[in-house]
């Protein structure tokens, strides 16, 4: 294909930002001007810079071959491996800097940057490069009786914002990701880790000469004022869709705020329901793992559901478990009446998304009161059903109005990478679009495509 970055000269690039910028009555700020504050004027004309960039270069990524974009996935997967010293030189800061402003531990913890996680970066790079490539890829080919041939062709979005915080292995997720689909991204992660993902970005921009695609391909926003945040979610003439991943403050600001579409999720209040028909050595272990997995994650279990004609054999032996893991139970009636000494559960529990070891337990009447509970109380996340019952679990799946619907397996499966999709960009609550674990499939669309042969309409 040659060098794609002669598309645009870097004069052009400038002349035309200066040119929008001074459109929206802001004063154009180039990456080497960019300080740590800035007026509210120049952090817009900053981002407006950005925007403009990232539709060019759209184009170009858009027409790239599947070898263009592996050899950038490949060649950035090198370019961390060679700079794993220099990261965690410059993830030290981000993390002395953190406990400097009291951030704590948990937060920490998502912070900080390892010479496993390293490799765990360059193996993600080294699957996503590996995945199927689906962009130019057309089903459902079929003549019609006007004698055209109609059928739909895989193309990407366009332009992707992302914003993130703390974790920065999600500036590489986010734009091998996007670089595969054929979209051009920009990543705005936060102000906590802005050394780690400005050392990440260079060498993404080293993979990306290695390809000859342009550096514009994924562009890492270089200033922590929030200002760029609220700039890139209302930018529609540059950016098609914004993908939020942090917590429920974020994304509650970024939805209500944003002129572009948002994939986004809010909550993870994620359900088990045992049913009487279930096996119950399946139920301890996948209600335990539900749980106890990990706590801080959106597809961890918040809610367990019990049928009462199990509940007074089954509350018992899993109240033992969540002893040695010092889960906090809160229950029902019911189940403070089995599991005396626990704490009352409130109504504002049963809609509680606790990312702690904390768990709420309720005993139904049957399997509808569970469905019931769920879809009240449910963020449409992930919810999960132990049951032998083929007909019951079948009911389960279709009445229960979730992303992801279960059987007889840990809520902790919902993501992308266990669903086989190699890698994910997020979440989706939502049933326009994509929803659940997006891949790279929910980074693209389609479009119709028509053929033939000097054909008019009658």
């Amino acid at each position: 294909m040659g060098d794609m970055r002669k598309t645009y000269s870097d004069d052009s690039r400038f002349a035309l930002s200066v040119t929008l910028a001074a459109r929206y009555n802001a004063p154009f700020v180039s990456a080497g001007d960019l300080t740590m504050q800035m007026s509210t004027e120049q952090v817009t004309g900053y981002m407006t810079g950005l925007g403009l960039k990232a539709r060019q270069a759209s184009r170009v990524i858009a027409r790239a071959t599947t070898a263009v974009k592996n050899k950038a996935l490949l060649a950035t997967a090198e370019a961390i491996e060679t700079a794993a010293a220099r990261l965690i030189e410059a993830n030290a800061l981000d993390l002395q800097a953190g406990r400097d402003n009291g951030l704590d531990e948990a937060m920490l913890d998502r912070l900080a940057l390892t010479q496993s996680g390293i490799d765990k970066m360059v193996e993600g790079l080294r699957q996503v490069a590996g995945l199927p490539d689906l962009i130019g890829s057309i089903r459902d080919m079929k003549f019609l009786p006007s004698g055209i041939q109609v059928g739909r062709m895989r193309v990407p979005l366009g332009v992707i914002g992302i914003i993130y915080e703390s974790r920065p292995n999600v500036t590489v997720e986010a734009a091998s990701l996007c670089l595969k689909s054929g979209n051009a991204c920009i990543l705005r992660g936060g102000s906590e880790s802005i050394h780690s993902n400005q050392a990440i970005a260079q060498c993404l921009r080293q993979g990306l000469d290695a390809a000859g695609l342009p550096h514009e391909v994924v562009q890492v926003v270089e200033t922590t004022d929030r200002a760029a945040v609220g700039a890139l979610i209302t930018m529609p003439e540059f950016v098609d869709v914004i993908v939020p991943r942090g917590g429920k403050g974020l994304i509650e600001r970024i939805s209500r705020d944003a002129r572009v579409p948002v994939i986004k999720h809010l909550d993870g209040i994620c359900h088990v329901y045992v049913d009487d028909r279930a096996d119950l050595s399946k139920a301890e272990a996948i209600a335990f793992n539900a749980k106890t997995h990990r706590y801080g994650v959106c597809n961890a279990m918040e809610t367990l559901l019990v049928h009462r004609a199990v509940a007074a054999e089954f509350l018992p032996r899993m109240a033992q478990r969540y002893a040695e893991k010092q889960i906090e139970l809160r229950g029902c009636s019911m189940t403070c009446a089995i599991l005396p000494g626990i704490v009352s559960a409130t109504e504002e529990d049963w809609s509680t998304e606790y990312l702690a070891p904390v768990l709420s337990v309720k005993v139904v009447e049957d399997m509808d009161a569970a469905i019931e509970h769920i879809n009240t109380y449910g963020s449409q996340h992930t919810d999960a059903m132990v049951s032998e019952d083929f007909s019951r679990a079948r009911r389960f799946l279709a009445e229960v109005d979730s992303s992801s619907v279960i059987i007889n397996a840990s809520t902790r499966f919902a993501d992308g990478f266990e669903y086989g999709l190699g890698a994910e960009i997020g979440i989706s609550t939502d049933k326009i679009h994509a929803r659940g674990p997006v891949g790279l499939e929910g980074l693209t669309s389609e479009k119709y495509v028509v053929f033939g042969d000097g054909h008019i309409r009658s």
